[in-house]
């Protein structure tokens, strides 16, 4: 039976073009994500959201609140707390303006699309209720870079709670992608008082899903997600708690994952290194015209959307009309 791995269907040929030399590698622009978790009675769950069935990249794929990285996100008056700007460049292996740019991206873009600010006051507290009007037009004024992120902290006088988020794991868009990112992936506690709402205009449903349950779907081809999706979920599966999950953020290698391509007479073979399961062989023909959903090792056949997953653990939200954007703001996730 197929997983529920999703590509991009114009990769074959895009992939076949880069080997001949037709088409040349686009620099990868800098991105965050945030797998947010929380505690529940069956253990820790994570927060995702559903992208359009309009967006015309990995439509109907679950990912996480994401997206790249803001020219302003570097801004030095930004209000700051937990480990400073040169422990981050350290972690992430940057340069300190370019840790922080990450690390706020990270912050922001998970307040643009889930509702969730990693913020407060002072450099032990985290603010509660941000639902009211006010805090929605601060949010679309952000997610429309009419604010940018130091002016809307220091205006409120917050200060971003950079310890708590935990640093994951790195994936870089394959080269013979037409847009590419380099992503970092955070893991982050749901902060009390807070919940998440289906604020993302790329979203059609958010749920929160214990990974093992994700996983399992994913593996039925009743979720669609791409690669660096399931390998973190995969990875969260051995811990017991949120807290246990971020702890255990601190000896990650960051290395990053990028995919490669090669051809093995007409056959394509897709891999991820350090990601077996990922594997794929593609032979050329119709499937180079159209999406595809794949099963481990095989090639692909016609894409198909994926079910609703288990209904007692999915809980839908309403959103916005759709105002898609024709790829995701930060790459895999």
């Amino acid at each position: 039976m197929p997983n529920g791995q999703w590509y991009p269907p114009e990769w074959p040929v895009r992939i076949r073009a880069l080997a001949a030399g037709e088409i040349t590698a686009m620099t990868p622009r800098r991105a965050a994500t945030v797998v947010l978790l929380r505690d529940d009675p069956a253990g820790p769950a994570v927060h995702m959201l559903r992208r359009r069935a309009s967006m015309a990249f990995a439509a109907g794929a679950y990912a996480y609140p994401g997206g790249g990285v803001d020219l302003r996100d570097d801004d030095p008056t930004v209000g700051w707390a937990g480990p400073g700007r040169d422990a981050w460049a350290r972690r992430l292996g940057v340069d300190a303006a370019s840790a922080q740019a990450i690390v706020c991206a990270a912050v922001r873009e998970t307040y643009e699309e889930a509702g969730v600010l990693l913020a407060g006051e002072t450099a032990d507290t985290v603010v509660r209720d941000i639902t009211g009007d006010d805090w929605d037009a601060d949010r679309v004024a952000l997610a429309g870079h009419e604010l940018s992120f130091a002016e809307f902290l220091n205006r409120r006088g917050l200060v971003l709670r950079s310890d708590l988020l935990g640093a994951w794991a790195r994936w870089i868009t394959p080269e013979f992608e037409p847009r590419r990112y380099d992503t970092w992936f955070f893991v982050a506690a749901l902060p009390p008082g807070q919940r998440t709402r289906n604020v993302s205009t790329e979203a059609d449903r958010t749920v929160w899903i214990r990974p093992a349950e994700a996983t399992e779907a994913y593996d039925r081809g009743e979720l669609l997600m791409m690669p660096p999706t399931v390998a973190t979920l995969r990875q969260l599966q051995s811990y017991g708690t949120a807290d246990e999950a971020l702890a255990g953020s601190d000896g990650r290698d960051l290395t990053p994952v990028l995919a490669t391509a090669r051809l093995e007479g007409e056959e394509l073979v897709l891999s991820w290194p350090g990601h077996e399961e990922f594997t794929k062989r593609v032979e050329p023909g119709p499937s180079e015209q159209q999406g595809q959903n794949l099963g481990p090792g095989k090639s692909p056949g016609p894409g198909q959307s994926p079910g609703p997953g288990p209904g007692q653990s999915l809980s839908p939200s309403p959103s916005p009309s759709p105002s898609p954007r024709p790829y995701p703001s930060g790459g895999p996730r």
